[in-house]
């Protein structure tokens, strides 16, 4: 279990830093991105036949780090929309 976190932080921080542009998301953000997005690598690897959802594989974690990615720009769609209708 602490591994899965680590892992999912280590993937969240990962997506920020390829992710250009500044990101107003917290630690707490980035680790719950970073775990989902290390859940659909490991699903999609699995999928793909290169190894189990909780298994640690370079597949897994490619797919997991492009899926953060595309996480955190949902995430910061949605963010950037409340903020727009707050002002």
């Amino acid at each position: 279990m602490i591994g899965f976190i680590i892992a999912g932080l280590v993937i969240g921080a990962l997506a920020r830093l390829i992710k250009p542009g500044k990101q107003s998301l917290g630690i707490l953000a980035t680790l719950v991105l970073g775990l989902v997005g290390s859940v659909i690598g490991g699903t999609i690897a699995n999928l793909l036949g290169t190894g189990d959802v909780w298994e640690l594989n370079i597949l897994g974690f490619i797919v997991a780090v492009i899926a953060s990615v595309l996480l955190i720009g949902v995430a910061e769609a949605i963010t950037s929309g409340r903020r727009k209708t707050a002002h």
